[in-house]
């Protein structure tokens, strides 16, 4: 099994499981395969423990066995990671998600760009199982770039222009009328960058 670059981990159980810092420690360390001993030795920890936390793991689908080996007269069977990253899907908090984006949404409130990409973290959860499934691939597109607005007058002519000119694009390219056509999400988001990024980014 091919290590996936980034997994959505959309269950609840998946979720309370990599989220112990034990075994989110031995997550990392599952990037390439390696066996209970040899994580062990790595982690300064008794095996019998490494040993109950990567059945933990497998139970739940986030580690999987990668083969065996000859270490010392001694066959060693290896495990990896299902990925080598993992992003928490807001669906695993079950009732306590955030909700769909509003039918008539604030645009310029952080809870409705909250409610979005958490609607984006689900959608894409669920487009990655499913091709992980079928082995094909999720045709995406992002651009991320940052921005400094001088003022608040500023940030909403900003906001006016750049809807102004989205909506233009999508008009010109939008055709619900050609067979095979197949419908697109398009999430455009501006928050202000966290201080640390900010220094780093000036």
């Amino acid at each position: 099994m091919d290590t996936a670059p980034v997994e959505v981990i959309r269950a609840s159980g998946q979720a309370i499981t990599a989220l112990d810092p034990v075994r989110s420690r031995l997550l990392a360390h599952l990037r390439e395969p390696r066996s209970a001993s040899g994580l062990a030795r790595e982690l300064g920890l008794p095996r019998q423990r490494v040993n109950y936390h990567l059945r933990q793991l497998e139970d739940q689908g986030l580690v999987v066995s990668a083969g065996e080996r000859q270490w010392g007269g001694i066959t060693e069977r290896l495990v990896v990671a299902t990925a080598r990253a993992y992003v928490i899907s807001p669906e695993a908090m079950g009732p306590a998600a955030p909700p769909e984006p509003g039918e008539r949404p604030d645009r310029l409130s952080a809870a409705f760009l909250l409610a979005l990409a958490a609607q984006t973290v689900r959608h894409l959860g669920s487009l990655l199982s499913r091709s992980r499934r079928t082995g094909g691939r999720v045709e995406t597109f992002a651009l991320q770039t940052d921005v400094t607005l001088a003022s608040p007058a500023a940030r909403a002519d900003f906001a006016r222009d750049l809807a102004a000119a989205v909506t233009g694009v999508v008009a010109r390219y939008h055709d619900e009328r050609t067979p095979g056509g197949r419908a697109h999400r398009l999430v455009i988001g501006a928050y202000p960058l966290p201080p640390t990024e900010e220094e780093h980014h000036d």
